[in-house]
């Protein structure tokens, strides 16, 4: 989805949204590899006088992973658990992987409440205004330590799009392992066709997205469609991209 046609580094800010399943393998956790890459992509923007966000999945992936905790649905204190665990590696590699670029990395914990309640929301924005202005890289991601089911946001996706909105970004990059909205689930209906440019979400539009297609992550394109909407709505355009790819954002 995609409301621009200049290059990422043309942009001032952007929103950069990471799934879990780019991030994590099940078996052996963490994808350095492309981590590093990413951080590359991160490091050439930033050089470019553009100001990133980052907003980086894969705390409970990558916590359950480390815990040795099996496949299927995790009860809530287990989910918590592993995102405790998973959250303070997540934040490490980050850090490691930035700091070879000369960058600082910030990590910002949100909740539901800190994006809809004014003064939390100021607070936020304050913090994370002043991470870029001193040349940070801000890693946020839902505080899944504390959230519960009635006051998270569940997905990264409308996270992300909070995100730009309360910062002003004007581009909002959501990284998965599908290229972007088809007409159908792609892996379920072999005649689905790519919509490359979407200018209006409508019913229609909203129809065509599918649930989640992978264990690691709790959204899907039906949360990619939500987070278009409030992007859209404030101006930010946004693009859902592959990122299965080393140095997605290069491509």
């Amino acid at each position: 989805m995609s409301l621009t046609r200049k290059p990422l580094g043309s942009h001032h800010r952007i929103v950069i949204k990471i799934g879990s399943a780019l991030l994590v393998d099940r078996k052996s956790g963490l994808k350095k590899d492309w981590l590093d890459a990413i951080c590359e992509d991160i490091a050439a923007l930033k050089k470019n006088g553009v100001d990133v966000q980052v907003v980086s999945s894969g705390a409970i992936a990558l916590g359950r992973t480390v815990l040795g905790l099996p496949s299927g649905a995790l009860k809530l204190e287990e989910s918590q658990a592993a995102a405790a665990v998973g959250q303070i590696a997540l934040a490490r590699a980050w850090s490691e992987s930035l700091s070879r670029h000369e960058i600082v990395a910030g990590q910002i914990l949100l909740t539901l409440s800190d994006t809809e309640e004014r003064r939390r929301y100021l607070n936020a924005r304050a913090t994370i205004n002043q991470l870029l202005k001193i040349g940070a890289i801000p890693i946020i991601n839902e505080n899944d330590t504390v959230a519960t089911t009635e006051i998270r946001y569940g997905d990264n996706d409308r996270l992300a799009a909070r995100v730009a909105t309360m910062t002003g970004a004007d581009l909002l990059v959501l990284l998965s392992d599908i290229d972007g909205l088809y007409t159908a689930p792609p892996h379920l209906d072999p005649d689905a066709r790519f919509l490359e440019t979407i200018s209006d979400i409508t019913p229609e539009i909203e129809a065509m997205a599918g649930g989640a297609a992978s264990e690691l992550s709790r959204g899907g394109m039906r949360t990619k469609i939500d987070a278009g909407k409030i992007a859209t709505a404030a101006g930010c355009g946004m693009i859902i991209a592959s990122g299965k790819t080393l140095n997605p954002l290069k491509a």
